[in-house]
């Protein structure tokens, strides 16, 4: 969470030079909605609360990541130098070869084997799909900024416009609530792990949210590796596979949407119910089923070390409704009422 508090200078229209104590920046976009760029290379996200000075913010190293492309982009290159090399020397390899006489140059033949053309676009798939399922395991490792509201209710940045506002978050007023949560918009990034983010209350100490969960299009139905010779190898996911895969993929996301509720607002606890559509096989029909539903409080989220953790496993650690079989996935559950 950042608190931005500083004059600027508009050079023209949508670009802003924005003066600071850390320095000169410059911002692009259009109120309430900014991307900035600092000299030292780091990029911020901005989104503004109107009237109230309020940005809720996401920082990014710049450098570190042309840093990691260009670190990319020379192991690439080096490795394609050297492919070159190797190719460029079997000709050579095989004329000494055949002036030695024909045994020799079977020899060398079976001992210089051709490199598969598509090896490295192979490794590229590979190496994407790889990540992708990694990603898909580790939302949970990453969340929204922390908006310390008693700090803004103390005057943060002397300015006293905002402590009004602080003030009625702090006291409860949902409608502050849900103001924060439209403009900072905290499961956007989530849109493409899940859908239909509902969230709701009449209790200023918990939220309860909701969402549909997108197992077909999150969770590839084949998995893809390498044969020895380069070959790519493309064969489906094992029920077992599949299924452990999609109980990771829920959880993870469950574990995120808690993560950055309670990031965002002073609440100490959060319903979660993740939804699907599941075949009924009396109507021919699809229906909108719960396959989790799960209650988790601020002070046991907060012991956890999201690094290390197996989402599954973490979230049966809290008062949970979920019917999950390795073979055949979650069945429909009961939601939790709040208490």
């Amino acid at each position: 969470m950042g608190l931005n508090f500083r004059k600027s200078i508009t050079l023209f229209k949508g670009v802003k030079l924005n003066l600071s104590k850390s320095g000169p920046s410059l911002s692009f976009g259009r109120s309430g909605l900014r991307q900035s760029i600092n000299l030292k290379g780091q990029a911020r996200t901005s989104v503004g609360i109107p009237g109230t000075g309020i940005y809720y913010t996401k920082n990014t190293n710049v450098k570190n990541l042309a840093k990691k492309g260009k670190e990319k982009l020379e192991e690439l290159t080096s490795k394609k130098k050297g492919k070159a090399e190797e190719q460029a020397a079997l000709p050579a390899a095989a004329g000494a070869a055949a002036a030695k006489g024909a045994k020799t140059t079977k020899a060398a033949a079976k001992a210089a084997p051709a490199v598969n053309p598509d090896l490295e676009r192979n490794q590229q798939l590979v190496a994407e799909f790889e990540e992708r399922i990694e990603a898909v395991k580790s939302v949970h490792k990453q969340s929204d900024g922390y908006i310390d509201w008693e700090v803004i209710k103390k005057g943060a940045g002397n300015n006293k416009e905002l402590i009004p506002f602080a003030e009625s978050v702090l006291e409860g007023n949902i409608d502050s609530y849900f103001k924060v949560i439209a403009e900072a918009g905290p499961f956007d990034d989530l849109l493409e792990f899940g859908s239909s983010f509902e969230v709701g209350t009449d209790d200023p100490s918990m939220l309860e949210i909701e969402f549909r969960v997108m197992s077909d299009k999150v969770i590839p139905e084949n998995k893809l590796s390498l044969k020895a010779n380069g070959d790519l190898v493309e064969k489906p996911f094992t029920k077992t596979e599949y299924y452990e895969l999609v109980q990771d993929y829920v959880a993870s996301t469950i574990l995120r949407v808690a993560r950055d509720s309670f990031a965002l607002l002073p609440i100490q606890k959060v319903i979660i119910h993740a939804v699907d559509f599941k075949l009924n096989t009396a109507t021919g029909n699809e229906d909108e089923i719960t396959i989790v539903s799960v209650k988790i409080k601020r002070d046991a989220l907060m012991t956890i070390n999201f690094e290390r953790i197996d989402p599954s496993d973490c979230l049966g650690g809290f008062e949970i409704n979920e019917k999950f079989k390795k073979t055949s996935g979650f069945a429909p559950v009961d939601r939790l009422l709040p208490d």
